[in-house]
């Protein structure tokens, strides 16, 4: 009990002196074990160092931490944390078993109290009269917020998506079981060669995700122009200009910049490639603009299937001509489900859209996945976009069918070598890129050692 009195005012003595550090001095102003002894000094001298220590991991954790969840900001299995009130405990989403409880909770007060913390960890505010807050936190998590009982019965809630430092990558996506080295060798022609594709999921299948590690396909020195809400997208290559929205806290939205802005900002950049974290609004027709004026363009979209993606896209509120779909090459179909207990996403089909004269939308299975053998089949013997890569690079069929034979060979090796650092993956398939002769796979093979 003495301990957590002394705990109490050696954090309010400190957090004091941080204030005023933080006004006086912009740089770092980092708790140190030596700050938090001179504080202890002040109400309890002579306390031993190992109880010292316990008083600073929990000063640190609450004054420059998340406070009770910061050991679960740190966990790399871990994807969303949340809070549905103060009757509820706090819920985790973990990358491989689903949804989990904690031991953690909050009483009414503290709740209220911790998301004002989150909000101002943000640079926000959440009030009474403005309880909702979407907003991204320092390390690139994004945290939703609502304040007191204004909105929820259960008074103050938080859903925190956490970022991942470790950016997925192919290989990733195969060890995973979400894709198969055929499926990502189809893609990786395709990406290389500028063929525009949309990645649909409901929530949580890993649409991002898999866009990132599709992203590593595309050339290193292309020029790539990204546009998200929250920054989610890293890749290793140098040409690579990441922008995101800013939403300011006036109540007349002034000085709000939206995806739609973004996008039409970033069409004056002469961008090769542009990456949208995803569409739901107007800026989908501006995307598809970009699309029908040479842009390879790649995008996630909320769908279950690429009917209803189809059916978001050509109805309100996006409103997209049907025509302009002829210039959409791919979408791919992405799922969360659960076997045995574990959480699993994969990819459920990988289609192919094209246009015909009456201006009907029509996709065709290139590959789907079987969930009774969790394997994923071929199923088509002719390919449009093999087709037009086959003419702009000259290639025969023969030659389209072994491109995509070594492709495959390469990524499973890579696979079973685990090859998944980011310098490493990328390092492999600029090598792949830059061969001037048709490679076979003792090439591969040399790449991927």
């Amino acid at each position: 009990m003495r301990e957590r009195i002394l705990l109490e005012e050696v954090h309010d003595y400190l957090r004091d002196v941080l204030i005023y550090d933080t006004i006086t001095r912009k740089d770092d102003t980092h708790l140190s074990f030596d700050d938090v002894r001179r504080g202890i000094s002040r109400f309890m001298p002579g306390l031993p160092d190992d109880r010292a220590s316990v008083i600073y991991y929990y000063l640190e954790r609450n004054l420059q931490g998340y406070g009770p969840i910061d050991p679960l900001m740190h966990d790399r299995f871990i994807e969303d944390i949340s809070c549905n009130g103060y009757t509820s405990p706090v819920f985790i989403y973990h990358a491989e078993y689903g949804s989990i409880p904690t031991s953690i909770r909050f009483t009414a007060h503290e709740l209220n109290r911790y998301v004002l913390k989150l909000s101002q960890k943000a640079d926000r505010q959440v009030s009474i009269s403005s309880p909702l807050l979407d907003a991204p936190l320092p390390d690139g998590s994004r945290a939703q917020i609502t304040y007191t009982d204004v909105i929820s019965s259960k008074g103050s809630t938080f859903t925190i998506r956490r970022f991942k430092s470790d950016p997925m990558t192919p290989v990733d996506l195969i060890r995973y079981g979400t894709y198969d080295p055929e499926i990502l060798a189809y893609i990786w022609l395709a990406v290389e060669n500028r063929k525009s594709m949309i990645i649909v999921g409901g929530t949580a299948s890993g649409k991002t995700s898999t866009m990132n590690a599709i992203s590593y396909f595309i050339p290193l020195t292309a020029k790539i122009v990204s546009l998200e809400d929250t920054r989610e997208i890293q890749l290793p290559h140098k040409n690579w200009l990441p922008t995101k929205t800013r939403e300011t806290s006036a109540p007349s939205g002034k000085g709000d910049i939206d995806l739609f802005s973004l996008l039409r900002a970033s069409l004056r950049q002469r961008p090769e490639y542009i990456i949208v974290g995803e569409v739901r609004g107007p800026e989908a027709q501006t995307l598809f603009q970009a699309m029908n004026t040479g842009h390879t363009t790649y995008s996630t979209l909320h769908a279950g299937s690429v009917d209803e993606s189809i059916n978001r896209l050509v109805n309100p509120p996006i409103n997209v001509p049907k025509a302009m779909f002829g210039a959409l090459d791919l979408m791919v179909v992405q799922l969360l489900q659960y076997q045995e207990g574990r959480a699993v996403r994969r990819c459920l089909s990988l289609n192919e859209i094209s246009v015909d004269n009456a201006a009907n939308i029509q996709s065709h299975d290139l590959y789907r996945w079987n969930p009774r053998s969790d394997a994923f089949e071929r199923n088509y013997h002719r390919s449009r976009v093999l087709d037009s890569i086959a003419y702009s690079q000259g290639w025969s069929r023969a030659e389209v069918e072994e491109q995509l034979s070594l492709r495959a060979h390469t990524l499973s090796l890579m696979a079973r070598k685990k090859i998944v650092l980011s310098d490493q993956v990328s390092g492999i398939f600029h090598l792949m890129k830059k061969s001037t002769r048709f490679p076979g796979n003792e090439e591969a093979d040399d790449a991927a050692s």
